[in-house]
């Protein structure tokens, strides 16, 4: 019974981390990228973002974190590699290739060179350099949120192939 209760532990913990990651990420894309769109003074407008950014910044990591690790556990307990296998399984596909793509922009991409790349494009045309990440973070988003209809419905029975 201890290992049950392990699992379900994992469970519990990547629902919550899942959901405030998703969660933020969908508010810095309907809600904080937009209104700091609208900001006219440009020094301004991107001194708040990279305040507002990097408090977001380190939830966002520690929640991929508690996701992945929580999600590693889970498959390997319930030992499903063979999903990754099967195409009805899309959305575990999926749900690891958004993990993948947001832990390598926070762990790898951003610290490397994307936070440097974002500044000197919002000084050369902030307006541009802002309509981007914002198009980049509907693109996520909009990902994220079809990994996680798709893994409520198929972790239900509901696999749409």
């Amino acid at each position: 019974m201890q290992d049950y209760e392990g699992y379900v532990l994992a469970r519990v913990l990547h629902v919550f981390g899942v959901i405030l990651w998703i969660g933020g990420v969908a508010f810095v894309t309907t809600v904080l990228i937009p209104s700091l769109r609208r900001i006219d003074d440009l020094d301004s407008r991107i001194e708040l973002f990279e305040k507002l950014e990097g408090r977001f910044g380190v939830q966002a990591k520690v929640t991929t974190l508690v996701a992945g690790i929580s999600g590693f556990y889970m498959v390997i307990f319930n030992d499903a590699w063979e999903l990754y296998l099967q195409l009805q399984f899309w959305w575990l596909h999926l749900m690891t290739l958004v993990w993948l793509i947001f832990t390598l922009v926070l762990f790898v991409l951003e610290p490397l060179f994307l936070h440097q790349w974002f500044r000197d494009m919002a000084a050369e045309n902030s307006d541009m350099a802002f309509r981007r990440l914002h198009g980049m973070h509907i693109v996520l988003l909009g990902l994220s949120l079809l990994a996680v209809l798709g893994a409520v419905a198929g972790s239900h029975g509901i696999l749409f192939f």
